[in-house]
């Protein structure tokens, strides 16, 4: 990603190389579907959606694959089957750039962290 000021989600993903931005994209559409009341931000130079003042997901793009945070014990075993195949590390879930993007998955995520 170019070292530039990310100000919105826009510049985010406009900062990436193809295809990672595509796959943001998508990631993006899919939690704005989930989430259709949150507000979009920059928190910690990641896109980000709020809900009622809290950050309820961020999201990040990386150079093999792109994540999505925090996710606590709680989600971690309600979705237990879905995620097995996925690295989780510290709070992470990291979904790899070359597979196709898990929609359903992430659309479930982001909703559970909304009723958290």
């Amino acid at each position: 990603m170019a070292r530039t000021e990310i100000k919105s989600v826009d510049d985010y993903i406009s900062a990436q190389s193809e295809p990672k931005a595509h796959v943001l994209e998508l990631v993006r559409s899919t939690i704005r579907k989930a989430l259709p009341k949150a507000e979009e931000v920059i928190s910690y130079k990641m896109p980000a959606y709020k809900l009622h003042g809290e950050i309820v997901l961020y999201f990040a793009g990386w150079k093999q694959h792109y994540s999505i945070y925090p996710v606590g014990a709680s989600l971690l075993a309600a979705f237990k089957d879905e995620l097995a195949a996925y690295e989780i590390d510290k709070g992470t879930i990291r979904f790899p750039l070359n597979a196709p993007v898990p929609v359903k998955l992430i659309e479930g995520i982001a909703r559970f962290r909304a009723k958290q």
